[in-house]
């Protein structure tokens, strides 16, 4: 199974925000949109995700100035993406070893998607779940 896979389930919508956007701007967009990170955006570039910890450990550091700051200010700007072709098990291991919970996804140099780490899980169960009912299916046909 491939990251593509689960575009084509839940879409390739991502909601962006551009980098001079506060913080607070940032958590009502999440908030109004129900996602936990939003892809900071320039000129078309991708420039970081800022999330939900992100916004957390701000305020941790900051205090109540944090949601004045811009979303520059405070985002992860080291990058971790992968392709529509690469697999849900590469996503697994970039997740755990970058410490992410959502990989952009770049096609031909442009932003295609977004999967988060429990979109790399339903999919992985779902897998899963599949394989045990045709192994199930041999079984009991072979008895």
């Amino acid at each position: 199974m491939t990251i593509q896979n689960i575009l084509d389930r839940k879409g390739t919508k991502v909601f962006t925000i551009r980098p001079t956007a506060t913080v607070r701007n940032a958590a009502d967009q999440m908030r109004e949109r129900g996602v936990a990170a939003l892809v900071m955006e320039s000129g078309g570039a991708i420039m970081g995700i800022v999330s939900e910890r992100d916004i957390v450990n701000a305020m941790s550091r900051f205090g109540e100035h944090a949601l004045s700051m811009s979303v520059k200010e405070i985002l992860t700007l080291a990058i971790v993406t992968v392709t529509p072709g690469d697999s849900i098990k590469r996503a697994m291991s970039l997740m755990t070893r970058h410490r992410v919970r959502q990989l952009p996804v770049i096609a031909e140099g442009r932003l295609a998607g977004i999967v988060s780490v429990g979109d790399v899980v339903k999919q992985r169960l779902d897998d899963l779940e599949a394989e045990s009912n045709v192994l199930r299916d041999v079984y009991i046909a072979a008895h």
